[in-house]
């Protein structure tokens, strides 16, 4: 069975901070063959500017469409999109114009992302995540069907400050993440 993993960063957020960077590890230990979309050179003051951020989305998914254009995924049985912030609405817009059947681990989406969120995954979220409303987040990622792993405490890089604390966290965010990828 051929099976794909890619990875889709956040603005700040690249493949090799934790998240992906252990996600990764995993995707390999479970057989997968791992592909990074390294989009960037995204407009500055996006946190907070609905026009900057439809303009980095715009760039990312057009950046994505030139990375990803000679991939041949017909040939795999299994493709997993594991997506950070906007990269999450960037991995699910991607999925849905080329209709890709994918599994998906979205780490921190931004409320952008919940619109385009249509194929089965796993969210996780930070109760502080800055960048968008918990509770109504929570509440859109449920009324979809997606299991919500929340971090308490925690920022949109599911951090909360403490080493300690966020040590633990991110072994119980990769323990669950481990989980879904042998799920699949």
């Amino acid at each position: 069975m051929k099976k794909l993993a890619i990875l889709f960063p956040g603005i700040g957020y690249h493949v090799d901070k934790p998240l992906l960077y252990y996600s990764k590890k995993l995707a390999v230990a479970n057989g997968f063959e791992v592909m990074e979309v390294p989009y960037g050179n995204f407009p500055e003051g996006v946190k907070g500017s609905l026009q900057k951020m439809k303009e980095a989305f715009d760039s990312a998914v057009k950046q994505s469409e030139c990375i990803l254009q000679d991939v041949k995924f017909e040939q795999y049985d299994k493709i997993l999109f594991i997506s950070k912030s906007i990269g999450t609405a960037v991995a699910a817009a991607y999925a849905t114009r080329h209709n890709l059947q994918t599994y998906n681990i979205f780490y921190t989406p931004v409320e952008a992302s919940i619109d385009f969120m249509n194929q089965p995954g796993i969210v996780f979220h930070g109760t502080e995540d800055a960048w968008v409303d918990s509770k109504n987040l929570v509440a859109l990622c449920q009324q979809k069907g997606y299991k919500v792993e929340i971090t308490q405490k925690a920022n949109h890089s599911l951090e909360t400050g403490n080493v300690q604390t966020d040590l633990y966290n991110l072994k119980t965010i990769m323990t669950a993440t481990e989980q879904y990828i042998g799920s699949i």
